[in-house]
Order: C-alpha cells, then structure tokens, then sequence
C-alpha cells in the first residue's frame, strides 16, 4: 500500500510539473503572441537572428516542443521559410537545455516567492500582459515546486529492488531505454519535464550515469515527435522531420559512446544527474554547431522526401485552418489571416475580368465569376468558425482585436464577392439578352474606374496584412477620388444619352454598374477604419470636416 502511495505522489508531481510547463507556455503566448508573431515576420531572414528566435522562445516557453509546433504551423503557411525555420529548430533545442540547466540547481526556495508573486501580479492587475506576467511566474514557481517534491518522493524507493532492477535492466539496453524515453516524452509534450525527471531519478541514485545518458537521448529524440504527428499536410511535416533526423542523427552516433561520453562528462560534474544535464547540454549545442550551416541541404533533402501535394479539386475546402493550432492563438489567428487571403486571391480573379464581361460579352468568363462565390461563402463559414472555436478566453487585446479584424475582413470580402458574382453579373447577362451594347467610350470610362478599384484592392490587402497606417489612410482618401470620378462618368454618359436619345436601356444598367464598383470600394475602404482608429488618425479625420463647418458658419 506504501508503494502504491509512492507512486500516485510521483505521478501527481510530474503532473504538476507538465502543469507548470503548460502555464508558462500559454502564459507567454496569451501576453505576447501578437509581438512574437510580429518579430518573426521581420527578423528571421538571417541564421543568427533565426537561431536566437528559438533560443530565446524556448527560454520562454519553457519548452522546445511549444516552439517547435509554433514554428511548424508557421512554415506550414508560408510564414515562415524553411531553411530559417530548421534553424530556428536547432536553437530552440539549445535553448531546452539552458533552462534545463538552470532548474537543474537546487533552487526549490524560490518556489514559494514566484507562486506568491505571480498571484499577487494576477489578481491585482487589470492589464492582461501583467495577468499573463503573473500566470508565468504562478508556473515556473509550480515546475520547480514539483521538481523538489519529485527528489523527496523518490527517496522512500530508492531502495526498492524491483525499481532498481527495471532501471538497471534499462541501462543495460541503451536502445530500450532511449525508445522508452522517447514514447514518455511523446506523451508528456515536454522535453524538459521528461529530462527534469530524468536527472531527479538520478539525484536518487535510482540510476547510474550511464542510464541516464540512453534516456536523456530518447527524451531528445522524443521531443520531435508531437509537431510531427499534430502536422497535417506532407508540406507542414518537413520542419518537424528535419528535426527528428538531426537528433536521430546525434542519437545513432551516440548511442556506442555512452560509457566514454559519462567518463568525460564527469570532469564537469561527477554527479550522475550533473552528467545527464551536461550531457543534453553538449548534445543539442554540437548538433547546432554540426547541421546549421548544412542546413540549405537538409532543406533541399526534406522538399524531396515530402513534395508539394497537389491542390484539392474542391477549391471551397480550407488550407490553412489547422485544428492542433487552436490552443496557440498567435498561430491560429496566422492560420485565419491566410485562408482569408486565399478568399482575398479569389475575390481579385473575380473583379480582374469585369472590363473584358462588359466589353466583349465574355459568358465563359461570367460563369467563372459567379462560380466563384459558393466557394467564398463555404470559406467565410469555415473561417468564422474556426475563430470562434479560438474563442476569447485564449486571447489577449491585441489578439482580439486582430480577431475582429480578420472577421471583419472576411465579411468584407464576401459583401464584394456577393456584388461580383450576382449584382455585376446579372447586369452583364441582362445586357448579353438584350443584344446592348457599350459605346467605346463607355468601356473606356469603365475601365477607369475598374483601374481604381483595383488600385485600392492592392492597397485593402496591405492594410490587412501588414496594418499599414499609410496605406489606410491612401485606401480612406480614395474614396473622395472614386466619388468624383464616377460623377464625371455619369455626367458625360448621361449627355451622350440626351444625343443618342434612346439606348434601350443600357444607359441604367451602366449608371449601376459604376455605383456597384463603388459600393466594392466602400467595403475595401471599411478595411481601414480598425487600423487608423488604433494610431488615433480616424479621429482626426473626422474632427477635420466639423472644425471646417463651423469655421465658415456652416456647422
């Protein structure tokens, strides 16, 4: 019955410290996802800065398989570019053992200091970073609380032959041991609880030095392992492989050279859980050293063994939205942003044609454009759902308000794929049955006004990609411009009516298609407003026309 105790407190304590390890990790990204994502769009075109991206996540984190699933999904969706992100791999790898290294230290009287801390931070503050501040310090004060109780609990089995028998019979059989550890740290979804645990078994004398060598390998080997089966797709698979075969790779060359590697580590620390933390140390750190300049091959290697899959035939089925993503908002609101660029391409191909429908009757390709809008529809549904299923409880302020941009985005685009695909195009098969047809300077005029609305459709997806505060406030001014461009149209076609004086019609149909293209404009232009309203310039802009009015007693 006492060993039956024994072992519910070491299973809760690992609990525990996965907890902790779990607080951290969606304490940093709840507070400073939105940053993060932002820094890895603009900096990690360079190795080094790559390389320090994921060291310095993962020191944040507290965990490399946290990072490692970030920088999945990221290069998943184009985010994030291959070669940068294996590099990004081998420093999050480096990094896993920089704070394995500093918990490893008998440091269990902080505990108490940064769990009350961070509670006071949580509950006092109405800031939500501070809240997240504190949700961090709440956890890594858990994790070393855990790893603390984790030695005391080992004590009373350290003795216990059948234990000592199990754990020997592993050090006899590295490979054994290394396969264990790596399904262990699968299932955990931590590296760095599995290798706390691991130098905690050797602090007990429970097993030797060699031992802990082989399970510090399959703990490595096996923190490669939940990015690669939560991946989806063949493209989405190939940073998660590379890292598996990096660490394979050190796993193979190691594996003979456990006895002579715990015999040089000693020097360092003779310890057998000294041993184990240097060793994971040196292990990452000389892979890093190893494979980040070969890295462009490995690159070229893993396209080859996963190519590009071919697209699915139904264009109304969702790329991006990656389920696994949803508990990091940061990437699931990356993973949105891009299916609603994919809405946005569609919307382009639908509007780049209207000149050629009006001008030559070109049915093949108003087919095409009304097509086009029961796949928007079906991607605007999966995207609305897929960022109420991320919820708010997972978001922060900046992340919510990038939420309410994307679906605002998303409501957008429908509205302008609706206009397309039924107003225009019903206009267009109006005209085709009527035998109409457009003067030439009709169709010019028309296509300046198209011009327009194209121009700004450019600069409608810079806004949402990129929150360009310049290019909102060009996107807003346009619609001045729009508005009398599509009065000197109508006025100049109305007077060649009066001369023609009978059109059979067109004259109304072609009045409403310019105010359709600027109804399209008005939507691109809504666009603007969450992002100018952020940098207080849609105030100004509004406080502008009223101060006129009453300067000249109009007001």
């Amino acid at each position: 019955m006492k060993g039956t105790l024994v072992l519910l407190d070491i299973a809760g304590y690992v609990a525990l410290l996965l907890w902790g390890t779990h607080m951290v990790t969606s304490g940093v990204l709840r507070g400073f996802g939105s940053a993060l994502r932002r820094w890895l769009g603009r900096y990690l075109g360079h190795r080094a800065a790559a390389f320090c991206f994921g060291l310095g996540m993962t020191a944040l984190l507290q965990s490399s398989t946290a990072t490692g699933m970030m920088a999945t999904s990221f290069a998943a969706n184009g985010f994030l570019g291959l070669v940068p992100g294996l590099v990004v791999m081998l420093g999050a790898n480096v990094g896993s053992t920089l704070v394995v290294q500093l918990l490893s230290f008998d440091i269990a009287l902080v505990a108490p200091v940064l769990v009350l801390l961070g509670f006071v931070v949580y509950r006092r503050s109405d800031d939500a970073r501070f809240e997240n501040l504190g949700r961090c310090a709440i956890g890594l004060g858990l994790m070393l609380l855990a790893l603390h109780m984790l030695v005391v609990s080992m004590a009373p089995v350290e003795d216990t032959a059948l234990l000592r028998t199990a754990l020997h019979s592993l050090a006899g059989e590295p490979v054994l041991a290394l396969l264990v550890a790596a399904l262990l740290t699968w299932a955990c979804h931590s590296s760095v609880a599995v290798v706390l645990l691991i130098a905690s078994l050797a602090t007990a004398h429970v097993i030797d030095a060699q031992g802990a060598l082989a399970l510090v390998l399959g703990a490595n080997l096996g923190g490669t392992l939940p990015a690669l089966f939560d991946a989806n797709t063949p493209v989405a698979r190939r940073l998660p492989l590379g890292n598996l075969l990096v660490r394979g790779f050190g796993c193979v060359v190691c594996l003979p050279l456990l006895h002579p590697l715990s015999g040089w580590l000693a020097h360092l620390g003779d310890s057998p859980a000294r041993i184990a933390v240097n060793f994971h140390t040196g292990f990452n750190l000389a892979l890093a050293l190893l494979f980040v300049l070969p890295v462009q091959r490995l690159a070229r290697l893993l396209v080859r063994l996963l190519p590009e899959p071919p697209q699915p035939a139904d264009a109304g089925v969702p790329q991006y939205l990656d389920e696994g993503a949803l508990d990091a908002a940061n990437v699931a609101l990356a993973n949105a942003a891009r299916e609603a660029m994919r809405m946005a391409d569609m919307v382009e191909k639908m509007l780049k044609g209207l000149v050629e429908v009006f001008g030559k009757d070109d049915r093949a390709r108003a087919a095409a454009i009304s097509g086009r809008d029961a796949i928007l529809d079906r991607l605007g549904v999966a995207i609305r759902e897929y960022l109420a299923e991320l919820g708010n409880e997972a978001l922060n302020a900046e992340d919510g308000e990038r939420s309410q941009e994307i679906l605002g985005f998303v409501i957008n685009v429908e509205h302008i794929g609706d206009i397309a695909a039924n107003n225009l195009m019903d206009f267009a098969a109006k005209k085709a049955e009527r035998g109409q047809d457009f003067s030439a300077d009709d169709i010019q005029d028309l296509a300046r006004m198209h011009a327009q609305v194209m121009e700004s459709l450019q600069l409608a997806w810079a806004v949402f990609l990129r929150s360009d505060r310049r290019a909102a406030q060009q996107l807003v001014a346009r619609k001045e411009v729009l508005w009398r461009l599509e009065n000197e149209i109508s006025e100049r076609h109305i007077r060649a009516l009066r001369e023609r004086r009978d059109d059979g019609g067109a004259g109304d149909v072609y009045l409403r298609i310019l105010r359709d293209l600027k109804r399209i404009h008005s939507h691109l232009a809504a666009l603007a407003y969450p992002v100018l309203e952020r940098a207080g310039l849609l105030q100004d802009r509004l406080r502008a026309p009223a101060q006129a009015g009453a300067g000249d007693g109009t007001g």
